[in-house]
């Protein structure tokens, strides 16, 4: 029973190797057995041609004494007797049964390599100069689509995966402008506010100290201020600090067990209880086998949640752990009023809900702990719990 793979699939999906054999011995086949017949049929003209001058009475002796073959080899006429025409036709016969397999041979061997050029080699080649042409122009919103399973199909879905993992690369790389394009223009802004405000209460203080225009109260007021933008400098710049060294930084596999990440969570949440006054609540919902990943990242992260959760919550902060074999989700809900409609800015870098904060918090902890994420072969996912409240799910994958 066969395999119910047409026979001319079969043929396309051939190696080239085994292809080009295929090609040459169907070529050398026919051309043999085609060479064979024009042999005979040339021998028959031939002998037609000679009958016409050959004596009846002597070819009978002839055939007595000798036989057929040797009679008609022997009776070959003297080129001088036969006609121009007669001449020329036994010479063709002559060269057709001598050199017509080697003659139909090299025919029938250049038009298999003909045809397993035009066949085998000619399409895929296209489709790859094609798209070699289309990627020096920079452009990469096209398609390989030679689909053959033999080692040209193999090669052109190589130079596909090629071509999406340069247009994935150009993504991100221009995903990563962006950001870097943002990132400037977020300092250039939340650098110049807190300059400006030094700047304004030191001219004031220029201008009105020496002239004792100006209260002791209202002068110390202006320094506590200046106090202010200074921390808020300082923060600023703890958090640049971060940022240069997120990119460099390497991940450090290790065995992960959620009892581990429970305990560390449950020793940071200690602290973070007692400085915020709210209560923090975690929970185990599942646990199948050990995840393997970087510790150290994944409780930055925890941080960075926890610290802005606690923040908007009214009384609780609610932390759920799953971990498996392959993933790691940790999920931290508060019960304050949830976020904005539009999520779209909330991981972004700077970005602050409520004004007052940005004297604090330089808006970083979750544009830091969402690039975390994503460094860690996860992401960030945000959304209104249904009974109130926000929720942010840090998802960490496998790395080895």
């Amino acid at each position: 029973m066969g395999d119910g793979i047409p026979m001319g699939k079969k043929i396309r999906n051939l190696s080239i190797r085994k292809t080009i054999l295929l090609y040459m011995a169907t070529a050398l086949i026919i051309s043999f057995f085609l060479s064979a017949e024009i042999a005979i049929l040339a021998g028959h003209m031939q002998t037609a041609v000679w009958r016409k001058y050959w004596d009846e009475n002597e070819l009978l002796e002839l055939l007595e004494h000798y036989g057929t073959q040797y009679v008609i080899n022997g009776l070959r006429p003297s080129a001088y007797k036969m006609t121009p025409s007669d001449r020329f036709i036994s010479e063709l016969c002559d060269f057709l049964q001598t050199y017509a397999v080697l003659v139909l041979s090299m025919t029938g061997s250049c038009a298999a390599v003909f045809l397993f050029y035009k066949n085998k080699l000619k399409h895929p080649i296209a489709e790859l100069a094609l798209a070699s042409k289309t990627i020096s122009e920079n452009n990469l919103d096209f398609h390989v689509t030679y689909e053959n399973q033999d080692e040209m199909g193999t090669l052109c879905r190589e130079f596909e995966h090629m071509r999406a993992q340069l247009a994935e690369n150009n993504l991100a790389l221009w995903k990563t402008i962006e950001e870097e394009r943002a990132l400037r223009a977020a300092i250039s802004h939340d650098i110049r506010s807190p300059l400006s405000v030094l700047k304004g209460y030191h001219e004031m203080l220029t201008d009105y100290l020496p002239a004792e225009n100006i209260d002791k109260d209202h002068a110390m007021k202006m320094l506590a201020e200046c106090g202010k933008q200074l921390d808020r400098m300082d923060v600023f710049v703890d958090t640049m600090r971060k940022m240069n060294s997120l990119e460099s930084r390497a991940l450090k596999p290790d065995e992960i067990t959620a009892d581990m990440l429970a305990s560390e969570i449950g020793s940071e949440s200690v602290i973070l209880q007692k400085d915020s006054g709210r209560q923090i609540l975690l929970h185990t919902v599942l646990v199948q086998g050990v995840f393997c990943g970087d510790k150290e990242l994944i409780l930055e992260v925890v941080e960075n949640l926890l610290s802005n959760a606690l923040r908007y919550a009214r009384n609780e902060v609610t932390v759920t752990l799953s971990v498996t074999h392959s993933e790691c989700r940790i999920s931290i809900a508060d019960d304050g009023s949830g976020f904005p409609k539009s999520m779209e800015n909330l991981t972004e870098a700077f970005y602050s809900q409520n004004a007052k904060d940005s004297l604090k918090h330089a808006g970083m902890g979750m544009y830091i702990s969402r690039l975390y994420c994503e460094k860690h072969g996860g992401a960030l996912l945000l959304e209104n719990a249904a009974q109130g409240g926000a929720s942010v799910t840090a998802v960490f994958r496998r790395i080895s």
